[in-house]
């Protein structure tokens, strides 16, 4: 594994450059079990030594947690990296994975300055909207989101699992530097509308999910025996009986072009996120989630695999015969509302 610093890719026209992968750091407060704090915090160090600099968070994960854990390394190093934290969703303690969405300006508001507070910051560098609230004009959402840039609270905007037509609404509003959406070889469905009309504005695409959920990693084949009851994807479709047992069946095509370049499965289907950039003609900054230093060194190295035609051939087929939604409730995904 090289030492090198990966390439970097503009955040929109007016925002910063980026690493053209940066990293999703829910997993290490929330979501996935148990992790060991030592080792996350060496996680976000050596991505950065690395040249990750676009570091994913939310309010809502860990209720606030992921955000106040991620405080320290980000006031070390805060000139060398972007910090991107949402709005949008809250949950019950008794009720941890029951999503509320809202996107009401007094919500709004609230949220940008317990998240400052809790980030230990001035300015969040993107802001996004988690999700969208179906009962609050975007117009109206975006609105009180550019009051934040005006305020100097925040310096750029972005949304997450938007459709086509609520991206156009919102930036007509005020220019959005990021798109957050599910896109990996399991999630092609923002291709259709989303993606084109990024491309359209400028827009920068930053894919979550781009392992799905670590089913590309190719160590998962159960969610009943692979996955602690802490674990929300045993709540995904996907995961689940005889889906789960469909989707490992998908694999092999992965496999074999992993074999090819002395890779793994994981690198492989990064690479297939990363090239999608050069596929579509946008830029594409994918932040996979990890806890562990080997895995952050394993998904900085799918940034220099380049796959061929055929390659990209044999892989197409895959996201079509995936079997399950990519969450139990699709409304609160784009594709849910297209």
């Amino acid at each position: 594994m090289t030492d090198s610093r990966i390439a970097k890719a503009q955040l929109a026209a007016d925002g910063p450059q980026v690493g053209v992968q940066g990293l999703g750091c829910m997993g290490m407060s929330w979501a996935y079990g148990p992790s060991d704090a030592g080792e996350s915090r060496a996680a976000l160090e050596r991505a950065l030594e690395l040249g990750v600099t676009l570091y994913d968070t939310a309010d809502a994960y860990g209720a606030g947690e992921n955000e106040k854990f991620l405080s320290p390394f980000f006031k070390r190093h805060r000139e060398d990296v972007v910090i991107a934290t949402k709005f949008g969703i809250s949950s019950s303690p008794e009720e941890p994975y029951k999503r509320i969405i809202r996107n009401d300006p007094p919500y709004i508001r609230q949220c940008v300055e317990a998240s400052l507070k809790r980030l230990d910051v001035e300015v969040i560098d993107l802001y996004y909207m988690h999700r969208r609230d179906m009962g609050v004009p975007i117009e109206e959402t975006v609105g009180t989101m550019a009051e934040l840039v005006r305020e100097g609270k925040v310096e750029h905007l972005g949304l997450s699992e938007v459709t086509a037509g609520e991206l156009r609404a919102a930036h007509a509003v005020h220019p959005i530097s990021a798109v957050q959406s599910e896109w990996s070889l399991f999630s092609r469905d923002i291709e259709a509308h989303v993606v084109p009309a990024a491309k359209a504005l400028g827009v920068t695409l930053v894919p979550y999910s781009p392992l799905g959920r670590g089913f590309l990693t190719g160590s998962f084949s159960n969610a009943d025996t692979d996955l602690t009851d802490q674990d929300f994807r045993r709540t995904m479709p996907r995961f689940t009986g005889e889906n789960a047992a469909a989707n490992v069946a998908l694999l092999e095509p992965i496999r074999a072009v992993a074999e090819a370049h002395g890779a793994s499965p994981a690198q492989i289907a990064l690479a297939w996120v990363q090239q999608q950039a050069t596929v579509h003609g946008l830029p594409v900054v994918p932040i996979p989630g990890t806890t562990k230093r080997s895995r952050v060194e394993e998904n900085v190295g799918a940034t220099r695999i380049v796959l061929t035609a055929d390659e990209l051939a044999l892989l197409e087929p895959i996201a079509a015969k995936v079997a399950g939604d990519r969450y139990p409730d699709m409304t609160f995904a784009s594709a849910g509302r297209e």
